[in-house]
């Protein structure tokens, strides 16, 4: 699966060059960079598959600042990268040793897309596609579990969203994100349940963003 992700995200930076391409040689007349500031509500959509003792997950949802840098090829092809941590609490429930609180857990999740801008007025929307790499630190594993770990996530990452401008410079904007993120959880309850618990845990949030940006 992450062999397949590499080549997918290869493949989108090969096609924002030839589209980069394509756009110097019809206009350069555009605002190539710019960067936005936007409030996030992280929604986790989660689910997961617990060793030994079943169960499903909760993990909490999180509202967080996100700086955003966006890289225009041509008028309508960009490149978006975001950036912004969230601090997550995170619960087995329904197991057969019952709730258990698994402290909670920061996400640096990186994502990359590529976008679409349609053409417009004042009202900008665009689509985009992309990739996302989400890395876990600082993990509290809470009152029960002497320590839980989990391993890094490389999914697939789709969005939509609408610039409206205030002026030449600045806008508004309004960004939907649905972020697939997959990671294996291993909870050592050694002292606790006397044993070593093993998750497939996937959190697939769905991320709405609003927030003020600036061309240039």
């Amino acid at each position: 699966m992450k062999k397949l992700l590499a080549s997918l995200l290869v493949c989108v930076l090969f096609t924002m060059s030839v589209q980069g391409q394509d756009g110097n040689s019809s206009s350069t007349d555009f605002s190539k960079w710019q960067v936005r500031l936007r409030g996030l509500v992280i929604t986790p959509d989660e689910s997961a598959t617990i060793e030994t003792i079943g169960g499903d997950v909760e993990i909490s949802t999180a509202v967080i600042p996100e700086l955003d840098f966006t890289y225009f090829f041509s008028e309508n092809w960009a490149a978006e990268l975001i950036l912004g941590t969230s601090k997550h609490d995170v619960k087995a429930v329904s197991t057969a040793a019952g709730d258990i609180e698994l402290g909670d857990v920061w996400l640096l999740p990186p994502t990359l897309t590529l976008q679409y801008h349609f053409a417009g007025g004042a009202l900008k929307p665009y689509l985009g596609a992309g990739v996302n790499l989400t890395l876990f630190y600082g993990a509290d594993e809470g009152p029960v579990a002497d320590e839980v770990e989990y391993e890094s996530s490389l999914g697939l990452a789709f969005q939509g969203g609408l610039d409206y401008d205030l002026s030449d410079d600045w806008f508004l904007n309004l960004d939907i994100k649905k972020i697939f993120i997959q990671t294996d959880a291993t909870v050592n309850a050694t002292t606790a349940l006397s044993a070593t618990v093993g998750a497939d845990v996937d959190i697939n949030p769905l991320v709405i963003g609003l927030g003020v940006g600036y061309r240039f």
